[in-house]
């Protein structure tokens, strides 16, 4: 299902990614906009004190001594503007456009040169025209960097961008004028083409603020046009006509004072102009902004939404078939890990006339998943027609298996009963023979004749039967126990009994530990060169008596000596589990769980394997108390 809803959900999500990324677009140009714009308006401020800074001048090259103190002070409103630029254009660095940034960096170098040049007004050594030059290249210079990385896209942003730059070229035309024209009426008269450059200035003036016109809002056109009604602007228009009669060399009768303070008037109510331009312009990247906000908001909500209607969807639809497919899968649980293993174990251990009973009790009729599908319920039927034949299987293997048992354990008990009759036929022959070699080989058949014994007495320990009696009372000395198990085995003259300290054991257990001796010793002597012996020691551990049975033969891998002290631990004693091949690992592990004892093998020092028998203290009596009583 997730699959099938992948598809339509990953086109909702196209379709909405494309959105978000335009408006994130937007956004990003409003942001970069309304950081632009709050740089423009430093650099009009900027650009406004390096204008009267040079009219100023230019007036006091002109002649007009009075203007020394102010020049002094406006140098210090310009610098102080021009750290306020630079501080504002480290803060906005990265959200301004790569070629704003570089254009305003490239100021500076104009800006430097204004130091050496006022050197040379306070030295008196300035030439009025090329100080007025230098100060209009640094100003070009500022209003040049504003136009760099303008904004784009916003068609009323891009606009008022384009009316805020004509109407800053304006009003450098002006403040052009004006300190143009101050030094003109400091010095009474027009030099050599400065009334042609006056009239250039006039010009430019006349075509930015008809550019900004058509660029600017009805708001702002009324605001320009207020600035150029107030009397100031019409006492500037009249100081102009008097300059224009002077253009044939004739001397001008306007104080350079009231034509500064006029025109100063003039050119602050053209910034007043600018700034209301700049900041129409910055709420209207605002708004561009929240709007874009707004939308970006709007399509990550629709994003969010077609997710969460998907997912819910996909597990809704999930859900419809992992359900009844839980349920099933806990019906399957309950067959494989409850009802068919109880059902096993009663089998297995139910009698052998209840083994029929047993085998009835598997599950009728087909199970009923709740909310289900058709094919989910053929599904629990068929899983109920499997356990119900695990069943069935369980119990015919049951009763094969105890059949199987049964068998063995009679053809056990009836060979131990022909071979005691044989043994106790061979004693008496003994008895009764006097030739050496005849009775050497009628030991030779006593003792093969015991060792059938003892394997039919393992065959009856795998089939879980107790062996015949061979029981003593009191207690029997470990060290005749150890010469039992050893006259049992075949090469009986390669075992040695090294160092065995004596203690008691106790009569009933006798016979189990001579067999499980006689196992391992059987075991060591099999895995072991010819003409190695085969050692046994015996020692007391606290209240428990040890025993090992050593070897010095092929020895055993680590994982095999694990999965044979598995065996020898007692947990897989069962006839019908026992390997063939280590069937006497299987029938030590069932010996030592009846008598209560550990046995465990470990790789012998050097070479081999070493076999340790734990006896638990119940089964040890002291020697001092020992009897030896059949």
């Amino acid at each position: 299902m997730a699959i099938v809803l992948a598809v339509p959900t990953c086109l909702l999500l196209a379709l909405t990614g494309l959105g978000v990324a335009d408006r994130a677009t937007d956004w990003s140009a409003a942001r970069e906009t309304e950081t632009h714009v709050g740089v423009l308006l430093r650099v009009q401020d900027l650009v406004r004190e390096v204008q009267r800074e040079r009219g100023l001048t230019n007036g006091l090259l002109g002649g007009a001594e009075e203007y020394r103190d102010d020049v002094r002070a406006q140098r210090e409103h310009t610098d102080r503007a021009r750290d306020r630029l630079r501080t504002a254009l480290a803060g906005a660095r990265d959200d301004l456009p790569q070629t704003a940034v570089s254009a305003l960096d490239a100021t500076r170098v104009p800006l430097a040169g204004l130091a050496g040049l006022r050197a040379g007004v306070d030295s008196r050594t300035a030439d009025r025209t090329r100080t007025l030059t230098t100060y209009t290249k640094a100003v070009t210079a500022l209003i040049d960097a504003e136009a760099a990385g303008a904004p784009t896209g916003d068609r009323r942003i891009t606009q008022g961008v384009q009316a805020l730059q004509a109407l800053a070229r304006a009003t450098e035309a002006v403040a052009l004028e004006r300190g143009s024209l101050n030094g003109v009426f400091a010095a009474g008269r027009f030099r050599s083409g400065e009334y042609l450059d006056f009239t250039e200035i006039r010009a430019t003036r006349v075509a930015q603020l008809a550019q900004f016109r058509q660029l600017a809002a009805p708001a702002r056109t009324a605001a320009l046009d207020a600035a150029f009604e107030t009397p100031a602007a019409r006492r500037v228009a009249s100081y102009e006509q008097n300059a224009e009669r002077a253009a044939g060399g004739s001397a001008t009768d306007v104080a350079p004072a009231a034509w500064w303070a006029d025109m100063t008037r003039l050119v602050d109510d053209l910034h007043d102009v600018q700034k209301q331009t700049g900041d129409a312009v910055r709420d209207r990247a605002e708004e561009t902004g929240d709007a874009a906000t707004r939308q970006l908001v709007g399509f990550l909500a629709l994003g969010a939404l077609i997710l969460a209607v998907a997912g819910a969807l996909a597990v809704f639809s999930a859900r419809s078939i992992t359900r009844p497919l839980g349920a099933l899968a806990d019906e399957a649980d309950a067959v494989a890990g409850t009802r068919l293993p109880a059902a096993v174990r009663r089998i297995q251990e139910a009698g052998p006339d209840a083994l029929p009973a047993a085998g009835a009790d598997a599950p009728r009729g087909a199970p009923r998943v709740k909310d289900s599908a058709r094919e989910i319920d053929r599904l629990a039927a068929a899983l109920r027609n499997v356990e119900r034949t695990a069943v069935g299987l369980a119990a015919e293997q049951a009763v094969l298996r105890r059949t199987s048992t049964e068998s063995l354990a009679s053809l056990g008990r009836r060979n131990q009963a022909l071979l005691s009759r044989q043994l106790g036929l061979i004693t008496t022959l003994e008895s009764q023979e006097l030739d050496p070699d005849a009775l050497a080989e009628l030991f030779e058949l006593d003792h093969l004749a015991t060792r059938m014994r003892r394997n039919a007495e393992s065959l009856l320990v795998l089939a879980g039967e107790e062996t015949p009696a061979r029981s003593w009372s009191g207690t029997v000395p470990v060290s005749d126990v150890v010469r039992s198990a050893v006259s049992e085995v075949e090469q009986y003259r390669r075992v040695t009994s090294v160092d065995i300290e004596q203690c008691g054991i106790r009569g009933h257990s006798v016979a189990e530990l001579s067999h499980l001796l006689a196992e391992l010793v059987e075991n060591a002597l099999m895995f072991s060169p010819p003409h190695q012996p085969v050692e046994v020691y015996g020692w007391r551990d606290g209240g428990e008596y040890c025993l090992a049975v050593l070897d010095r033969g092929i020895g055993m891998t680590e994982e095999r000596i694990r999965e044979a002290n598995d065996l020898l631990s007692g947990r897989n004693s069962a006839l019908h589990t026992a390997t063939t091949r280590f069937l006497g690992h299987h029938v030590v592990g069932a010996l030592a769980a009846r008598l209560g004892a550990h046995v465990e093998l470990r790789p012998t020092q050097g070479a081999g394997v070493t076999a340790y028998v734990a006896l638990p203290a119940k089964l040890v009596q002291e020697p001092s108390t020992a009897v030896l009583r059949r």
